[in-house]
């Protein structure tokens, strides 16, 4: 979330373990066994370019994109791929 910090309306919810990353209430991201892994969109696998990898958050789950390496550590990298994918995602349906 530090990497993040640049990001408005971001949180995170621990979940079954792992957490779960939100921006404008969409889920944007997992973090699971250390490992960030985000949303696939068009426009994210467009900005991720060569370094595209998909892969599963956890055994059983549709892939998702792996972020690793130094992209992890290049806060404006990750932010504009967190506000990419956010802005690619349908707006989250209201709880009833």
């Amino acid at each position: 979330m530090d990497q993040l910090s640049s990001v408005h309306h971001m949180r995170n919810r621990k979940m079954f373990g792992e957490y779960a990353v939100y921006c404008q209430d969409k889920v944007v991201a997992l973090v699971c066994d250390n490992e960030l892994f985000v949303k696939i969109t068009e426009a994210g696998k467009k900005f991720m370019g060569k370094s595209y990898v998909e892969g599963p958050p956890f055994p059983g789950a549709k892939p998702w994109m792996r972020v690793d390496g130094d992209k992890l550590e290049d806060r404006e990298f990750l932010s504009e791929l967190i506000e990419i994918t956010t802005k690619a995602l349908p707006v989250a349906k209201k709880k009833k």
